[in-house]
């Protein structure tokens, strides 16, 4: 018997969606920074000192983020997962045919319904439920520490670069190559993200880089103002 085995792209979404997001923050956010303050004339000293604290702050928000937002989910999913529970015990003939409606709904034929509703909650009762009354299994289950982890791990990943071209580059140079490189690297980041998710790579890098630029567009001219009136 040959086995058929298949990796779907669900399958990635929880870490993917965290990896992305914080890679993509550290970017925008870092390099924002680190534009904003070069553009108010600041030391080098000063604008070296708000990237590393954006590099740090940034990673530790992200995970506390991550980690407060997929606990919630988790929390509500085991709160549902009980309530099946209970009510499988409470009332197993209904649940019985309340899963049996489901597979009704989705075309099979009454009998057939009640066949399939019966072997699957002989298989695993609850498991049927919570996948097909709740949409719950174990692959879209959240998961907050893997979470945490991944985006607070990209964060830093991504705050890095613009982090480097300002150890590299003074002056209006620092500014302009933190500007160009963060702009290539969210480019390729969101091409790299649409291709993992099955989408197109040029809407992917189109939309990252137009609110990366948008972003530090926004803080040069603050920084701008800022060092001219102070």
């Amino acid at each position: 018997m040959i086995r058929h085995n298949e990796r779907h792209l669900v399958q990635r979404i929880g870490w993917m969606r965290a990896a992305v997001l914080g890679a993509n923050d550290g970017i925008v956010s870092t390099a924002s920074l680190i534009v904003g303050v070069a553009a108010a004339q600041s030391s080098r000293s000063a604008i070296l000192l708000t990237g590393i604290a954006g590099l740090v702050a940034g990673a530790m928000s992200m995970a506390a983020g991550e980690y407060v937002s997929v606990s919630t989910q988790s929390d509500t999913e085991n709160a549902d997962r009980d309530r099946e529970r209970r009510e499988l015990d409470d009332a197993p003939e209904a649940e019985r045919r309340e899963l049996a409606a489901i597979y009704r709904k989705r075309g099979l034929e009454p009998a057939l319904a009640l066949q399939v509703a019966d072997q699957l909650m002989t298989h695993d009762a609850l498991g049927a439920h919570l996948r097909d009354e709740l949409g719950i299994s174990e692959v879209t289950v959240a998961r907050p520490v893997q979470a945490a982890l991944a985006s607070a791990a990209s964060f830093a990943v991504g705050a890095a670069l613009p982090l480097l071209m300002a150890l590299l580059f003074t002056g209006t140079r620092l500014i302009e190559a933190v500007t160009v490189a963060s702009l290539l690297l969210l480019a390729g980041l969101g091409a790299i993200g649409a291709r993992t998710g099955g989408a197109p790579m040029g809407r992917g890098a189109l939309r990252v880089v137009f609110w990366g630029a948008l972003a530090m567009g926004a803080t040069a001219l603050i920084g701008n103002l800022a060092g001219t009136q102070l």
